[in-house]
């Protein structure tokens, strides 16, 4: 069952802002569209926390079921250890508003 990580709001220039919470970490963070993306290796979006350390990067992808598109995220940065997390943007269950985003990890 996936859990929220977090929730972020778009901005109108495509950025996310928000919160990324997890046990003992909860850090404001800005997920901004790359506009120097030069392949398709690079990210779509570069994440950041608050005080501009980058931690991670995001992707879009459709979902091959649905159709429907959303960001794949990675996580990376000395608090979570050596393993990074995965994570999409998407609706929380149960989530009515469309400008508030999930930060989805699902274990399994």
């Amino acid at each position: 069952m996936a859990q929220a990580l977090g929730y972020v709001t778009k901005n109108q220039n495509g950025a996310f802002e928000g919160t990324l919470s997890m046990m003992s970490l909860r850090k404001k963070i800005s997920i901004q569209p790359n506009r120097a993306k030069e392949s398709d290796a690079q990210p779509d979006f570069r994440v950041y926390t608050e005080d501009r350390v980058e931690i991670g990067g995001g992707w879009n992808r459709t979902g091959k079921v649905s159709g429907n598109d959303y960001v794949s995220l990675t996580f990376a940065a000395p608090e979570f250890g050596p393993h990074k997390i995965y994570a999409n943007l998407g609706r929380a269950a149960g989530q009515d508003d469309e400008d508030v985003m999930a930060i989805l990890w699902n274990p399994n």
